[in-house]
């Protein structure tokens, strides 16, 4: 919808014309195959070069594979292992991750700006978890690695895989979060253009 509003007085004229920046009838290429959309905004096309199918899926699987590591070390508990064990960040985390993941995978299929925004509120809490359980794992690997016994080896490697597993998993929510808040960010923007006479 296009508005204007003339200013006018005994030297100047002021045309002032506001512009919603939407494309109207776009085409878009989703997994290969054409999707008319109409009222699209542009921004959230870029959304699309972030590649959400896949970083989901990514976020998906390591979700998943913290939580049956996480499994595996709660069988084996130990009395070093409280740290990760009764602070339930395997679990809890892991769930964060599956969740943010499906989120960011269903805003490619929708582009709904409000899937997008809970793909956005989600990747935050999810890198917002995965830094938490950083410091953790750090922690209880430090205090691993002080006892000097062998029998606490097949422990350090448990927390280390799921350490490995859980940087990736941190840097990938914050490169979605900073591609859903840029195509979120512009969508209820307008031009001003002004003309003198």
């Amino acid at each position: 919808m296009e508005s204007s509003k003339v200013i006018s007085t005994d030297k100047a004229t002021v045309v002032i014309q506001i512009n919603p920046q939407e494309a109207k009838d776009c085409v878009i290429f989703v997994d290969g195959q054409q999707d008319r959309e109409t009222n699209l905004n542009t921004t959230l096309k870029k959304f699309f070069k972030a590649q959400p199918k896949a970083l989901g899926t990514v976020q998906i699987m390591i979700g998943v594979t913290v939580f049956l590591l996480g499994i595996l070390h709660t069988t084996n508990f130990y009395e070093y292992s409280a740290i990760v064990v009764y602070s339930g960040i395997t679990y809890w985390g892991s769930f964060i991750y599956i969740i943010a993941g499906s989120l960011f995978v269903a805003a490619q299929k929708k582009l709904n700006p409000c899937v997008v925004k809970a793909s956005l509120g989600m990747n935050v809490v999810s890198a917002v978890t995965a830094g938490l359980a950083i410091v953790l794992m750090g922690i209880q690997l430090r205090v691993i690695s002080m006892d000097h016994s062998s029998l606490h080896a097949e422990k350090l490697r448990v927390v280390g895989i799921m350490l490995v597993f859980t940087i990736p998993q941190f840097i990938i929510s914050i490169c979605i979060s900073a591609f859903a808040c840029k195509a979120t960010s512009n969508i209820e923007s307008t031009v001003i253009n002004v003309l003198l006479n």
